[in-house]
């Protein structure tokens, strides 16, 4: 008999071959049945409650999969491609966990009679260069030269993107609001210089597009009320200074004689105050930003020579003051001259629902905003948050990449309908594996119908003979309950949304099925540590 070789630590569970695979791809499919509801424009929210209580409901594919705690390192995958959809197109986080989860259940058959995982994954590279290839011939170039065409085609691709949003009866109303912070920025479009600010209370439609900066009033002291609220041609000054007296340090120690030193020493820190507010003063600023505290006796002192003052500001929001108004910020009094100070035409302090506010406006090269969103509920706000980064991110796309598809399902069903001509033309197993994820590609319209409640099946019928008509804009129309020309209809997407899609998608499938065996070691959380002679015990 052969002596046992133990070759792994004891507890080590490992798993392999086909039955190892088929469990990979069943997990898949349990972490795609928790988003497939939230496709489209008739999609369900989840709500998820998270260790601490805290309760979030979102329609947004990459929220959702963050916030579940996915353990099992294959469904991980799909996480990974979820999140990174949304930090590169923004949009679509749900479609791409939704084709990837159905390349598997659909190759699943083929894996359990024996197929090749190598042959599989060669089969589904195939058709991934087939779609880029057909996307790239069918999608149309958009004619940036006439700027209101531009425009306009802009504010359809973020209302199709917020069409399954929370926000879809105000996608017309943000749609607008979304382009015009977009065009704002300047040729970069960073994503950081559009500043979102939640203010409870009011409708949505009471939320405000600021051409410049806005942020919340920051703490005060006394002797704040009395400062000028409003400032027309106004200078800023933007320090990295604490303005007030500080406590003596815990460990300084100052030795005097008699009390006549002590006052000295008292009024040499009030000099040091007082010196610095007058050099403040003398720059000509009008308006104090500081991202340290400002104390009383400052506050007290600008609201005497009619200037305004706001402590601990946040650095983002003093950072995009810095990009808006120009100037520098500065960490000492001293060199406070004209160059270093920001400009701007117009600064007011402004009551928003229950909040105050800064503004900035008419900033000489704003190349920043600030959206204010106003909501009942704080979920509510935080949503449309959600709704409106993806819309942003959109438009960045556009603007970047310059080519759009019809959306609803009508791209998938062409790609779909190319697969399945080019499966005829082939021999072998590829054939039947082409035709089986041009089959998986037809999931994007059939859940769209599933989610809104119609018959998916003649939907899809009606799609398939249209498109084998050569009739390629052809998608669901969610409104009519049947189809439609969907470019006609302006639902309209990027194109880089659909590449980049099918790209993750087929990556995630691939890395699946390329795993063939599963070893977890045991978790160094079960072992007891060893004892050892510490603290004097015998061994």
């Amino acid at each position: 008999m052969q002596p046992q070789i133990v070759l792994l630590k004891e507890g080590t569970d490992s798993s392999q071959g086909k039955p190892q695979l088929i469990s990979n791809i069943n997990a898949c499919q349990s972490i795609v049945d928790a988003v497939r509801t939230t496709l489209g424009p008739r999609g369900m929210d989840k709500l998820i409650v998270v260790k601490n209580g805290k309760a979030t409901i979102s329609n947004d594919g990459a929220t959702i999969m963050k916030l579940l705690d996915v353990v099992h390192p294959a469904a991980k995958t799909l996480v990974d491609i979820a999140k990174s959809q949304d930090a590169e197109v923004g949009d679509g986080t749900t479609s791409v966990v939704l084709l990837a989860g159905e390349f598997l259940k659909h190759i699943k058959p083929y894996v359990e009679e024996g197929v090749h995982p190598r042959v599989i994954i060669r089969s589904i590279r195939k058709c991934l260069q087939l779609c880029l290839e057909k996307i790239n011939e069918i999608s149309i170039k958009i004619n940036k030269s006439n700027a209101t065409e531009f425009r306009s085609l802009l504010e359809k691709c973020a209302a199709t993107a917020m069409s399954s949003k929370l926000i879809s009866q105000q996608r017309v109303f943000f749609s607008k609001m979304v382009v015009d912070a977009v065009l704002l920025l300047d040729e970069l479009l960073p994503l950081n210089m559009i500043g979102i600010k939640k203010v409870q209370g009011g409708g949505l439609e009471d939320s405000m597009l600021v051409a410049g900066v806005a942020f919340k009033k920051t703490f005060s002291y006394a002797g704040f009320e009395m400062q000028p609220k409003v400032y027309k041609n106004c200078k800023i000054a933007l320090l990295n200074i604490e303005l007030e007296l500080k406590a003596e340090r815990d460990n300084a120690e100052v030795r005097v004689d008699n009390v006549k030193e002590y006052q000295q020493i008292v009024d040499a820190e009030w000099n040091i105050l007082y010196g610095k507010l007058q050099k403040i003063h003398e720059s000509g600023a009008n308006v104090v930003l500081s991202k340290l505290p400002i104390g009383d006796v400052a506050t007290q002192f600008f609201a005497d020579r009619d200037m305004f003052c706001a402590g601990r500001v946040p650095e983002e929001d003093l950072k995009r003051t810095l990009k808006a108004c120009g100037g520098a910020v500065m960490s000492a009094a001293h060199d406070l001259k004209d160059s270093v100070l920001g400009k701007c035409d117009l600064f007011e302090e402004r009551q928003i629902g229950g909040e105050r506010f800064n503004f900035f406006r008419g900033c000489p090269n704003a190349k920043t905003c600030t959206l204010i969103l106003r909501g009942g509920a704080e979920q509510f706000l935080e949503e449309t948050e959600r709704s409106l980064h993806d819309a942003i991110m959109i438009v960045r796309r556009t603007i970047k990449s310059d080519a759009v598809v019809a959306g609803g399902g009508a791209i998938e069903m062409e790609l779909s309908k190319m697969l399945r001509d080019y499966s005829r033309t082939i021999a072998g197993k590829e054939q039947l594996l082409i035709s089986a994820i041009a089959k998986a590609l037809e999931i994007i319209p059939r859940q769209l119908c599933d989610n809104a409640g119609f018959d998916a099946t003649n939907i899809l019928n009606k799609l398939r003979q249209k498109h084998a008509q050569g009739q390629c804009w052809y998608g669901v129309d969610i409104n009519q309950e049947d189809i439609s020309d969907n470019y006609a209809l302006c639902v309209w997407e990027p194109a880089i949304i659909k590449i980049n899609a099918l790209t993750a998608a087929t990556e995630a499938a691939s890395l699946i099925l390329s795993v063939d065996e599963t070893i977890k070691n045991q978790t160094s959380g079960d072992q007891q540590p060893q004892m050892g002679r510490g603290m004097g015990r015998p061994m």
